[in-house]
């Protein structure tokens, strides 16, 4: 018995005595530097510019009237329906202008033949009052009467040719491409002049109508440049700053910036826009990717890459757009700033840098 426990005894020393024993530098874990990606700064342009979202409008907004009274034979288009410039839209009844024609044609014969016989009359009675036959009374009147007869027939010529006119405005056509909004008539309604026979939207030329906040409305001139796009097409438009209406928008506290388009494929009118208005223009600056940029207790800093090593900066910073930083203090063109994984660093890390990416260029 005295044997067993001396046997433990000795066991639970030499455990005691393995854990205690110290480590061997072989056995401390080896880190790997942090592997990074860079930017080289560089300067470049950059553009103020305030982004908004409007909606586009058709100048060329018709709706295509009747311009005579006639019965509609037939509607030749329908809702939604894109029609070209010059298409038929709808055919009314010819009868009524074809009756019309007819009787001012008959009408221009009859006075024709009437004035003809007053014209010999003038003639006789010119004759008869230069031989002292008849008074030069009765040769006034035989004029009289032949210029009445000459003023009707320039007038029935006139309902000739009106009723001609009307007879071709019985096929109505589309005054510029777009696409039918609404159908107001239908096959054998009658219409009188002025009626509309249906509404079309162009396309040819936009409008759009962008509403920017009033705070900037001061720093909004015509001319200035604007980029559009729509979610109807992937074609995107440069143009620039029509008009600026003067009034402020009380529901939403902006003023309305106009903007014309001209005919686009894809553009339609009704859609929403959005705007990307060109306030100002920097020259000389130095832009940074937003990953690159870490608040630290001294406030944002970056970290300079130098033989593999990081070294943090105290930035100063300005402007922010699409993904990138202005630094207008702290920073020197021809740096190269930890991008990805920058976040993790501390001053003096050691890095691993597989890449360098350049941010030249103009945003």
């Amino acid at each position: 018995m005295k044997n067993y426990r001396t046997f433990i005894l000795l066991a639970v020393v030499t455990i005691l005595a393995s854990c205690n024993k110290p480590k061997t530098a072989e056995e401390k874990p080896v880190r790997s530097p942090p592997v990074i990606t860079t930017s080289q700064v560089l300067t470049q342009t950059l553009a103020i510019t305030e982004e908004a979202v409007g909606t586009l409008e058709g100048l060329v907004d018709p709706t295509v009237t009747s311009e005579i009274a006639a019965r509609v034979i037939k509607v030749d288009v329908s809702v939604g329906q894109t029609v070209k410039k010059g298409q038929l839209i709808a055919l009314l009844d010819a009868t009524d202008s074809g009756l019309a024609r007819q009787e001012a044609q008959a009408e221009v014969a009859r006075i024709e033949v009437l004035l003809a016989n007053q014209e010999r009359t003038v003639a006789r009675n010119q004759a008869l009052v230069d031989k002292n036959f008849i008074s030069k009374n009765a040769l006034d009147d035989a004029t009289a009467q032949q210029n009445a007869l000459k003023q009707q027939l320039q007038a029935a010529k006139i309902r000739v040719a009106s009723a001609s006119s009307n007879n071709a405005k019985t096929r109505i056509f589309s005054p510029a491409d777009g696409k039918v909004e609404k159908k107001i008539v239908d096959t054998g309604e009658y219409v009188r002049a002025g009626d509309p026979i249906v509404q079309i939207i162009g396309n040819q030329k936009l409008r759009a109508h962008i509403p920017f906040p009033e705070n900037i409305a001061v720093k909004i001139k015509p001319g200035q440049p604007i980029k559009l796009s729509t979610p109807t097409s992937g074609t995107i438009v440069n143009t620039t700053v029509k008009e600026i209406k003067p009034l402020i928008m009380v529901d939403n506290r902006s003023v309305d910036v106009i903007a014309d388009v001209d005919y686009t494929p894809g553009w339609q009118a009704g859609a929403s826009i959005n705007a990307e208005l060109t306030l100002n223009q920097k020259d000389g600056v130095l832009m940074v990717p937003e990953q690159s940029v870490v608040m630290r207790p001294a406030g944002e800093v970056v970290y300079v890459i130098e033989n593999n090593t990081a070294h943090q900066r105290i930035i100063q910073t300005g402007e922010r757009k699409s993904g990138m930083v202005e630094v207008t203090d702290g920073l020197e063109a021809g740096a190269k700033v930890a991008v990805d994984g920058a976040a993790y660093l501390t001053d003096k890390t050691p890095v691993k840098v597989p890449t360098t990416i350049s941010t030249a260029g103009k945003i």
